[in-house]
Parts: C-alpha cells; sequence; structure tokens
C-alpha cells in the first residue's frame, strides 16, 4: 500500500500527528518507512568543510560565524587535490554521497568554477555529490546543475515564526528562494533543521509544514540537535527531551513519505537506545565520520557497533569502485599535488 503524497498539510494536522501516543507514534512511521525504503538499511554520507569560518551571518548556533569568538580558525578553500583524496578515501570507506560545505553567505561567480571543476571530480569516483555553498543566484545554480550536481543542502533551521530569534542576517524568503531556484534547475534539495534552540513545539510543527509544502518534497531531510558550542548565544540552550527529537523525526517520515529523513549533528550525544528509536522512527541515512564540518560526530567504531546490533546495513554504492580503482586514484592525486594541504591526511573508517 502506497503512502499519500500530500503538499496541504496544516500545523495542527502535524501537531496531532506529533501528539500521538509515542509507540502508535513509532508504529506508524515504521510502517510508513518500509512502504517506501528498505527495511533495516541506511545511506551513508560523508562531509567534508572544504573552507572554513569567518561566516558573515549571525546563525546563533554555529560556531563559524565571525559574530562569535568560538576557536575555530578560518582557513582558505581546500585544494581541489585535498578534496578528491577526501572524497576517495570516503569511497573507499563505505560512503555513498559526499558532501561538501563552504562557510560563505555567497558564493561569488569566481568560486562556482572551481565548485563545478570540483562536483566532476568527485562524481567520477561514482559518489553522489552534495554542496551546501549559502545562498545562490540563479544562473550560479543553472551552473551547478550543468555540472551534474546531484543534491544542495539548504536547511530552513527552524519555524518561519521562530526564525528571527536564531538569524537575523539572511530571511526566510531568502532561504526559499534559493529552494524555488534547485527546484527549477532539477537540482535534489538536501532541506532540514536544527532541534533544541528554544523552540516550542508548535514552532517544530510549523517548521515540518514548510517541508512538507514544498512540492515535490525535499529528497533529503536531515534532523538535527542543537551541538552546544562555547561562544555561541547558544551555548547554555537547555536540553531537547530525547523524545520530543523522536517525535519530530517520526512526524517527519509519516508526513514526507518518500523523503529520506536523516539523522544528523548531535549524534555523539544521543545513546545507542535514543539513536535505535530515531530508526525505528523512519531515519534512514547517517554522516559518518568523526567531525560534522566543524562540530563532532559520533565516533566511526561506535558507529560499526551499533548498526551490528541493530543489524542494520548501509545502502550499497551504485557504482562501487574496487581497490585497483581507488589506487590509480590516490596516486594521481598524489602527483599532482601542488601544496601540502594533500599531504597525510589519513581516511576516516566508514567499513
Amino acid at each position: 500500500m502506497e503512502s499519500v503524497i500530500r503538499y496541504d498539510w496544516t500545523v495542527e494536522e502535524i501537531k496531532q500527528i506529533m501528539e500521538m501516543p509515542f509507540l502508535d507514534l513509532l508504529y506508524k512511521a515504521q510502517t510508513v518507512h518500509r512502504e517506501n525504503f528498505p527495511a533495516n538499511e541506511v545511506q551513508i554520507s560523508a562531509l567534508l568543510s572544504i573552507k572554513t569560518g569567518s561566516c558573515p551571518e549571525d546563525c546563533k548556533y554555529c560556531p563559524q560565524s565571525a559574530h562569535y569568538s568560538t576557536g575555530v580558525q578560518k582557513e582558505k578553500l581546500l585544494s581541489y587535490e585535498t578534496i578528491m583524496q577526501k572524497a576517495a578515501c570516503a569511497k573507499r570507506s563505505g560512503a555513498t554521497r559526499f558532501c561538501m560545505g563552504a562557510a560563505w553567505r555567497n558564493p561569488k561567480d569566481r568560486d562556482i568554477d572551481f565548485i563545478v571543476e570540483v562536483i566532476r571530480g568527485v562524481k567520477s569516483l561514482g559518489l553522489e555529490t552534495c554542496m551546501t555553498l549559502g545562498m545562490l543566484t540563479d544562473s550560479q545554480t543553472q551552473r551547478l546543475a550543468e555540472a551534474g550536481l546531484d543534491y544542495y543542502n539548504h536547511n530552513l533551521d527552524t519555524s518561519p515564526e521562530f526564525y528571527e530569534n536564531i538569524i537575523t542576517t539572511r530571511s526566510y524568503e531568502d532561504r526559499l528562494e534559493t529552494i524555488k531556484s534547485l527546484r527549477r534547475h532539477h537540482i535534489k534539495i538536501c532541506c532540514g533543521g536544527i532541534l533544541g534552540m528554544g523552540e516550542s513545539r508548535d514552532d517544530r510543527a510549523s517548521f515540518l509544514r514548510q517541508l512538507a509544502i514544498i512540492n515535490p518534497h525535499p529528497e533529503s531531510v536531515p534532523i538535527n540537535m542543537l551541538v552546544k558550542v562555547k561562544g555561541t548565544p547558544l551555548e547554555s540552550a537547555p536540553d531537547l527531551d530525547p523524545f520530543e527529537f523522536i517525535r519530530v523525526v517520526a512526524t517527519a517520515r509519516i508526513i514526507m513519505p518518500d523523503s529520506v529523513i536523516r539523522l544528523s549533528a548531535g549524534r555523539e550525544k544521543m545513546s545507542e537506545e535514543m539513536q535505535a528509536w530515531a530508526f525505528m522512527a523512519g531515519a534512514s541515512s547517517i554522516f559518518y565520520g568523526t567531525k560534522l564540518l566543524t562540530t563532532p560526530n559520533s565516533a566511526e567504531t561506535r558507529d560499526d557497533s551499533l548498526l551490528k546490533k541493530l543489524g542494520i546495513r548501509g545502502t550499497p554504492a551504485a557504482a562501487a569502485s574496487d581497490e585497483e580503482d581507488l589506487r590509480i586514484i590516490f596516486e594521481k592525486i598524489h602527483e599532482g599535488a601542488h601544496d601540502d594541504q594533500a599531504e597525510h591526511h589519513g581516511c576516516f573508517r566508514l567499513e
């Protein structure tokens, strides 16, 4: 039985789902999940910060904002060779998608030439590509589409009503305009938000509604738990009840049946039991690797152990490279390296 896809959800309807008895909610979410996705399987992505720090935005959760003193050092755009090496490591270790983030409000046109080269290089490894570069002009979006970019991450972060409490340097409408541009150029959307920033349950329902009225729904929906970083305005935000977090994951699964729901930032603070509930609630994607941009992520050995305990496997790669292919790739990267950034970067393990 296929789930009905709707784009006319109201906040009240979403709240009613979110407030179902907890076990009924999880049962319904898992039922919807199995109607649309393979059971006991997660898609694995790797994430790399290709340009770090000194972002002009004032997002109150972000250690990369130039507005706050968090100890994150500004770093220039990584070299092509370094990025390709990291992508090849991710590929060899089991990731099927390589996500790259740059701390920009919006890229300059001159930056897009390099980004296009990177997209084509990473795709040549047989990986899906995802970029998060900030706001885009329509012409920039077109160039990314022509390069073959698979996904673009552009989070809404929270509800329209709560948004100004978190960000003042970019409007909610700015975010929606970039999403509309991505849709016009047929780039898949990775769009979600962050829980635990002081928002209410009404805000969480309104946030989910904003995602669910995008037509078609975002192909990927990352649900993040706030990582509280010293020096940011949210460093002392109260902890979110784990059951509330799971309710949001389950509700997202129910109202966006064919979207991949990603259990994203904050996993390093989640117990194994909480993560198991999230998978039961319909989460079917994770980031692997010890760092998400500049914040810590769950250790690979911990993830390996948990997935094994739960009997969950990674989604098979669509076009996996064999060891000989990857050996040749590494040799070419090292032969072409022209700065020491490309040296001494070991692979994070994703077996």
